[in-house]
């Protein structure tokens, strides 16, 4: 009897939990069996595993083989488990040296002996690199792993490169991926007041809902969002990265600091914007960590998925609690939403009469519900800009140049104790230092939009960002007015 052991990994939410795959050679009928609560996936390993291995040249015992995946009671999912598998046999059948079992190993088996990359790779990566272990992976998913300096990366091209022993350590330096063009403000002509919302939610990482008729220019605004804010710092990078990689996303723009964009289709579920399924993934506001999520046609969303953007909107993360456990999703992003005022588009219109019936309007705008309103820091009107101004050569305000405002803004907002959006209660108030005409106004501008307490934290937090973009170290009155003006759907 040979057994051996090598160290994998399972996700579980956006983290890796080690498994210790267990392979077993002993006398008997022969057979292949592999136990341990894996998925589809992990016993379909078993014909790969088996073609792979005669493929590179090594040979599958005539005996009776048992591959246990410990600790038992943790479900098991995906490909990655084809490859320390592999090796666990090969070392019990002394075909590799065993000097192998030193790292931990994960990949995924083609039939003819090569290796692929999996999802989840980075999250692997970082636990190995936290538990001090070398990571022997395929080698076309070394550039994924090249975001964590302390992994000691050992990539195989094939099953076969196994007989030479451990790999070589080896890394990859610079990024791949070429940014495209990105949208940019200038292109948008006119609109002062929505752009000025726009670097505001960009200073101070707010929601902001853009409401007006179609064709005003609400996509084309929130599409110009990432182009304004900063770039993504290392941390928010290998936060970000590790979101997409559990997804099977490709990680590249997000690790060269582009902060992601999650525009979804007003027909997707619940499960598809907090995510879930089995076993769960991550939905779109997850994708959207550090970066925007963008809801077009906002009202034609189902209730169910915009109400259950209430906890990320809240406490950036996610908690979905299932049968098989709960997991937690990192949920850090602006939401930006556009809407029509109405059915029909075109409320408050100058130039098309709204046709649509006050009971008509009222169920429209109670698909958004008031807890999500609620939660929403600025309100904005978008008219349509009138033929002349769209056919004039004006020359706007670029990205770049609006950009430099933003992270002067941030740099004074973090000088000051940190971002507007990371501040509640008595951290707000005294980042604030509301003057006594400042505190009056917010009183009165409370009593007379019925705001609750969240509401005043959301005034607050907004004239923060208004005074940290004028570099005022105190909220005045004029700040508290401006905000003022963004609390009300219009």
């Amino acid at each position: 009897m040979s057994q051996a052991v090598v160290i994998s990994w399972t996700i579980v939410g956006v983290e890796a939990i080690a498994v210790e795959v267990q392979a077993d050679v002993s006398s008997g009928l022969p057979g292949f069996c592999i136990v341990g609560l894996g998925d589809a996936a992990v016993l379909e390993a078993r014909e790969r595993v088996r073609a792979a291995i005669r493929a590179a040249g090594f040979e599958f015992p005539n005996a009776r083989v048992t591959v246990n995946l410990a600790p038992a009671p943790l479900r098991k999912h995906g490909t990655g488990f084809d490859l320390p598998i592999a090796l666990a046999l090969l070392v019990a059948t002394r075909q590799v040296p065993p000097s192998l079992c030193q790292a931990s190993v994960v990949g995924e088996l083609a039939l003819d002996g090569s290796v692929r990359s999996v999802p989840g790779l980075l999250a692997e990566a970082l636990a190995s690199a936290t538990a001090n272990r070398p990571l022997l992976l395929a080698r076309e998913a070394l550039g994924t792993v090249r975001a964590v300096p302390t992994l000691s990366a050992r990539p195989i091209a094939t099953l076969n490169e196994l007989r030479r022993g451990m790999p070589c350590a080896e890394s990859v330096d610079g990024c791949r991926w070429s940014p495209p063009d990105e949208p940019d403000l200038a292109d948008v002509q006119g609109q002062p007041a929505a752009k000025r919302v726009l670097e505001l939610a960009a200073a101070g990482g707010l929601n902001v809902i853009f409401v007006g008729p179609p064709g005003a220019g609400k996509t084309m605004l929130a599409r110009r969002l990432p182009g304004i804010l900063p770039a993504l710092t290392d941390s928010e990078r290998l936060e970000t990265a590790v979101v997409h990689s559990v997804a099977g996303i490709d990680v590249e723009p997000v690790l060269a600091g582009v902060r992601p964009f999650r525009a979804p289709h007003h027909t997707a579920s619940a499960a598809g914007l907090v995510g879930g399924g089995s076993p769960p993934r991550p939905g779109e506001a997850s994708l959207a960590h550090h970066g925007v999520l963008f809801l077009d046609e906002i009202a034609e969303f189902a209730p169910a998925a915009l109400q259950a953007l209430r906890q990320p909107l809240e406490d950036g993360r996610l908690t979905l609690v299932r049968a098989e456990g709960r997991v937690t999703y990192p949920a850090r992003f602006a939401l930006v939403a556009a809407m029509n005022p109405c059915p029909c588009g075109f409320l408050g219109d100058g130039d098309r009469a709204c046709e649509c019936s006050v009971s008509a309007l009222e169920r429209y705008r109670a698909r958004l519900g008031g807890p999500l309103m609620d939660r929403m820091d600025m309100t904005i009107r978008v008219d349509r800009v009138a033929p002349g101004s769209l056919l004039g050569t004006a020359a706007q305000e670029t990205s770049a140049a609006v950009r430099v405002r933003v992270d002067t803004a941030r740099a004074f907002g973090a000088a000051r104790g940190g971002p507007p959006r990371s501040l509640s209660g008595a951290s707000l108030l005294r980042a604030c230092g509301l003057t006594a005409r400042g505190k009056q106004v917010v009183e009165r501008v409370a009593r007379t939009h019925h705001l609750s307490g969240r509401g005043v934290t959301r005034l607050l937090r907004v004239a923060r960002t208004i005074a940290d973009c004028a570099r005022v170290a105190t909220v005045g009155e004029e700040h508290v007015l401006e905000a003022a003006c963004y609390r009300v759907l219009q």
